[in-house]
């Protein structure tokens, strides 16, 4: 088959097997402060930019629809979702929660019982297809400047345990679980990958991300 040919196809089984939209996929992205970019302009948040990225590899995508705010623990996303989901679908679903129980000393129990109820609504809002779900790994702010005079080490173990935990219940699903814990522990306490208020990921953090859930997302779709 030519390549302008099997592009062709690429693009009518992508803008015809999923449903939301005949000319493009819906996107619902689950989370708190990092799934808004707090601190950054909305176009440079990881949902709206990876919609852009995945645009550029010519896969039609929505603007990407969110339940998300600063803040916000496991308990108040469900709320959220319960606020202002309805029964809607979506081609695929992002969910990073998770950091905001780690930083008021949240029992780990109760995290790992309202994150398996998170997931599976997720998997309900994906149409029941757990391999359009993707799950990100809780970024460590404790590298941050914002960290600075704290116990770091602490700081670190406590978003292991969480990660352990969704990681876990991700899998079990059959979902997907795409970590970038590791890309904020590499950047360290760079300022040129936090917004001014040395704590929330810079654009080109998201943009870092982005390109490895991007990756995660092309291979999930065409599978």
């Amino acid at each position: 088959m030519k390549p302008a040919v099997l592009i062709s196809c690429l693009l009518l089984f992508a803008g015809t097997l999923f449903a939301q939209q005949p000319d493009s996929l819906g996107y619902l992205a689950l989370g708190d402060s990092y799934t808004v970019g707090r601190g950054v302009a909305q176009s440079q948040s990881f949902p709206y930019q990876l919609v852009a990225k995945l645009r550029q590899k010519n896969i039609p995508v929505a603007s990407p629809v969110l339940i998300a705010q600063n803040g916000w623990r496991t308990d108040e996303l469900l709320t959220g979702i319960d606020n202002q989901a309805g029964n809607a679908r979506y081609n695929f679903v992002t969910l990073l929660i998770g950091v905001n129980n780690q930083y008021q000393h949240k029992d780990t129990a109760t995290y790992r019982t309202e994150f398996n109820e998170i997931l599976k609504k997720a998997i309900t809002f994906a149409g029941g297809n757990s391999k359009h779900v993707f799950v990100l790994s809780i970024p460590d702010w404790g590298v941050t400047p914002f960290a600075n005079g704290r116990n770091r080490d602490k700081i670190a173990g406590e978003i292991d345990a969480y990660n352990a935990i969704n990681k876990q219940i991700t899998q079990e699903a059959g979902a997907i679980y795409v970590s970038i814990t590791d890309l904020t522990r590499d950047a360290g306490d760079d300022k040129a990958f936090v917004t001014t208020d040395n704590l929330h990921p810079s654009s080109k953090m998201y943009g870092w991300w982005v390109d490895r859930l991007s990756k995660a997302i092309v291979k999930g779709l065409k599978n």
